[in-house]
């Protein structure tokens, strides 16, 4: 018969608890074998398992290491001999390949044992390589342990069917008695939480852009129905960030203090039943538009903050900037999905059915939400311990808030540094997403289908280069650039992208090559989400929601005053005259990044 056994290199233990362990020289006097039987062992974390043995009671002795003579462990009465050797004796040809798995770090050694019934004067025994079994000679993950095995049967069984436990001499080993192999689990229960957490967080920003960009499309039918000017759809589209504004602060202190999972679903259901309502308000009268939109805004106003906060505890470090450009592609993909499916709808059953619609689906996220989210690893009692420490070991913030140090923040440079150059970076972006169809419908001459499905490309431009962008900065961060560096070479891409392809529109010929440059100027933009979007959590993570409610009300404060001056501006000027404020604010908010902005802990 074979023996096969999966064994720990760190710890061979009690082989089995049935039977006396003998080490150096003490194994030596029960060299001699009448039958042999069978016995599978497998090691897990440091943890041995034992298959049943075969019929006959097999009594053994093992022989863990040179350095520990004369130990015995007494168990019943049998006994069988394990024995390292350098030389590998063999009386019968006979050798298992055995595979040693360590759970946590995923490592597969290769181990060969071979198995030896000789008498005791035996003086010549052939070796024999596991190759067909796939022992691979040579490799770092390969190590090479040889044994000699000696057993000893009685005639009598072993019986019961409960596993039992026994602890091995130097007591971090622990062998049990098992039948089977244990069952896989489904792909979908070993998918990390963590990114769970980021899908769910992506789907919530999907949702998040729909149910703002639909008016941006919404708009031109609407103007058409109720008569509005350039001035009176510049402050509708406003409005929106005059609730955004309010809860950005707010949101980061709340997440901070009693954890994103419910600021965050309070956001989702707020502004969902708010975007369902706007046809209705807008019907009443332009005042309960305005205040609709606001409302709108204060639901979507936390959701960047609890986000940032939620991320902040569930995401290690080394995935910081890829998992934030995930969420954030979110945003893209889902101004892509309302730029697409708004023109669409409004065709067919007319502007308030976007609204309707759109807002509906925030209903069915918040079930996955309640059932799947939780605030931090350690409220989520499904999460396997392996993540979990994988999470705590890699992560930076855990430790609740109870006071934010107001003054020590607002005395840091690099934090003035977020907040200015999120207004700069803030209010070319906001232009582009309220002000785009019109551009499109005014300047180009598209119509509204043309003008909402064109308006696809830049955002879902975005949503690539954004995860490009979190892949690249993860990527340089590992090969051992500083976190600083990272950051400056991602916001510059971020800043002078935009910049540049904004100057080059007033050049263009052809409506084609205005929107190409439109799409490359948002796909450089999206580079930002891997520079000053993951820069809250670098410098302060415990307070990551609170640092993005600062920065965002700036970024806020840009989109209100970039998208109502826009207005403004194309009553007396035009769109070049648009452009080239938000390069130079792209110029200045690049200058006071580079000077100030740091990837470093300033804040515990």
């Amino acid at each position: 018969m074979a023996i096969g056994a999966v064994v720990s290199h760190r710890n061979f233990g009690s082989f089995i608890g049935s039977g006396r362990v003998y080490y150096g020289e003490a194994a030596r006097d029960h060299q001699r074998s009448d039958r042999l039987s069978v016995a599978s062992v497998q090691c897990v974390n440091r943890n041995m398992f034992c298959s049943k043995l075969y019929n006959p009671r097999t009594s053994f002795s093992f022989c863990p290491s040179r350095d520990q003579p004369n130990k015995e462990v007494s168990g019943s009465n049998s006994t069988s001999h394990f024995k390292i050797d350098p030389p590998l004796l063999m009386s019968h040809q006979m050798s298992k390949n055995f595979k040693s798995i360590i759970t946590r770090r995923k490592i597969r050694g290769v181990y060969q044992c071979c198995l030896s019934s000789a008498y005791p004067g035996a003086s010549w025994i052939q070796a024999r390589k596991l190759d067909k079994l796939g022992f691979i000679d040579g490799s770092k993950h390969t190590t090479v342990m040889r044994t000699r095995a000696d057993f000893k049967s009685q005639d009598y069984d072993i019986t019961g069917t409960e596993p039992e436990t026994f602890v091995s001499s130097e007591g971090a080993g622990e062998a049990v008695l098992l039948e089977g192999v244990e069952t896989a689990k489904p792909w979908w229960k070993q998918f990390p939480k963590r990114w769970v957490m980021v899908l769910l967080c992506f789907a919530a920003f999907l949702l998040c852009n729909m149910d703002r960009v639909n008016m941006s499309i919404a708009i031109l039918p609407m103007s058409k129905e109720f008569n509005w000017n350039s001035a009176t759809v510049g402050l509708i589209q406003s409005s929106f960030f005059w609730g955004y504004l309010l809860t950005q602060i707010v949101g980061g202190i709340w997440a901070d203090k009693i954890g994103g999972k419910l600021v965050l679903g309070f956001g989702v259901v707020w502004w969902s039943v708010a975007t369902i309502l706007t046809p209705i308000a807008a019907r009443i009268g332009l005042p309960f538009l305005l205040v609709m939109r606001a409302f709108m805004g204060i639901g979507e106003g936390v959701a960047m903050p609890a986000m940032n906060n939620l991320l902040s505890k569930w995401i290690p470090v080394s995935e910081r900037s890829r998992s934030l450009a995930l969420v954030y592609s979110g945003m893209y993909l889902g101004s892509v999905t309302g730029l697409a499916f708004s023109p669409i709808l409004i065709h067919k059953f007319g502007w308030p059915s976007v609204f309707y619609s759109f807002g509906s689906l925030g209903s069915i996220w918040f079930a996955l939400w309640l059932s799947k989210a939780h605030s931090s690893p350690e409220e989520d009692p499904n999460l396997s311990l392996e993540e979990k420490k994988l999470i705590l070991g890699g992560s930076l913030s855990k430790e609740p808030v109870s006071r934010i140090p107001w003054k020590k923040i607002l005395s840091k440079a690099p934090v003035w540094a977020l907040i200015i150059s999120h207004f700069c970076h803030n209010w070319g972006t906001f232009i582009l997403l309220t002000w785009m169809p019109t551009y499109y419908n005014q300047v180009l001459k598209f119509n509204l289908t043309e003008s909402g499905l064109l308006c696809v490309l830049p955002w879902f431009t975005m949503a690539v280069f954004a995860n490009i962008g979190g892949w690249i900065a993860d990527t340089l961060v590992s090969k051992g650039l500083s976190i600083t560096s990272v950051r400056k070479i991602m916001q510059s891409i971020g800043f002078l992208g935009p910049a540049f392809f904004l100057t080059q529109l007033s050049k263009v010929k052809t409506p084609a090559l205005a929107v190409l440059c439109m799409a490359c100027s948002q796909g450089s933009d999206a580079f930002s989400q891997s520079g000053l979007y993951s820069n809250h959590q670098d410098i302060g993570p415990r307070y990551a929601g609170v640092l993005l409610g600062l920065s965002n009300t700036a970024g806020v404060l840009a989109g209100v005053f970039g998208t109502a001056a826009t207005g403004y501006i194309l009553q007396k000027g035009s769109w070049d005259d648009v452009f080239k404020v938000a390069v130079v604010l792209y110029i200045i908010g690049t200058l006071v990044w580079n000077l100030f902005s740091t990837g470093e802990k300033i804040l515990d």
